[in-house]
């Protein structure tokens, strides 16, 4: 499991997604999210915008993300 530290209270799961290298862009993160290719806590997720705090976990094509302060 990887680790993304942030500094700010949360981080949305677009940014994450950018920041990770898992994207190349916004728009190209959205259209991860809206595919169904990305899951929050273990649940598939559809909201763009979803802000995830410290210890908030993040899954995308068999590789697991967690949120760190």
């Amino acid at each position: 499991m990887q680790k993304l530290v942030i500094k700010d209270e949360y981080i949305r799961l677009c940014d994450a997604l950018k920041l990770m290298g898992l994207a190349e862009t916004g728009g190209i993160a959205k259209l991860m999210i809206l595919n169904e290719e990305v899951a929050v806590n273990g649940e598939i997720c559809l909201m763009k915008g979803k802000k995830l705090y410290a210890g908030d976990q993040f899954s995308f094509e068999g590789e697991d993300y967690i949120i760190a302060k």
